[in-house]
């Protein structure tokens, strides 16, 4: 069980914050169970209620630096999630999505890219279902990275690319 002032992955919303721990006085709501109120950290002011009884499928620690460094150093080895049909892919990406898993993210971000590289060589535009996943993926695995190295979001991009190229360059 958390407790209160940790952070937290919440699949499909990022990282939060644990305010509280409480019981919640709703209608329809178990007066007993007991439920994590939290605040994701990008900013949007929303704040989420998850059953501590919710599994690691729903909710997990945030990455630490060591586990965000070893992600990184992850990337080249992690395989692209292939798949041809269309309605299939979708639900790949979004089974990704919803794991909030790192190497599922990385491995839909990888294979969206090598798509969207293989359009461009054909003269078509990305696909709006790609767009979307990519973004969902993006901003889901950067926050979290940006959060466990204590950066901003907007330099991970740049800094994933660096760690990438320097670790080629040491082989």
């Amino acid at each position: 069980m958390f407790e209160i002032g940790d952070y937290v992955m919440k699949t499909s919303k990022g990282v939060c914050h644990i305010d509280d721990i409480t019981h919640l006085d709703m209608a329809g709501i178990d007066k007993e169970k007991l439920y994590y109120v939290m605040t994701p950290l990008d900013g949007r002011g929303s704040t989420l209620y998850v059953s501590v009884d919710a599994g690691p499928n729903n909710i997990r620690a945030a990455m630490t630096k060591g586990q965000a460094e070893d992600v990184i150093n992850a990337i080249p080895e992690i395989k692209e999630a292939w798949v041809e049909n269309d309605k299939l892919r979708e639900q790949c990406y979004k089974d990704a999505v919803r794991s909030g898993s790192p190497e599922a993210l990385i491995s839909i971000i990888k294979t969206i890219y090598s798509r969207k590289k293989l359009r461009e060589d054909q003269g078509k535009k990305n696909t709006a279902v790609d767009e979307r996943y990519f973004k969902q993926a993006e901003d889901l695995l950067y926050a979290e990275i940006a959060f466990a190295l204590g950066k901003d979001k907007s330099e991970i991009c740049d800094y994933i690319t660096s760690c990438i190229r320097g670790r080629a360059l040491h082989v």
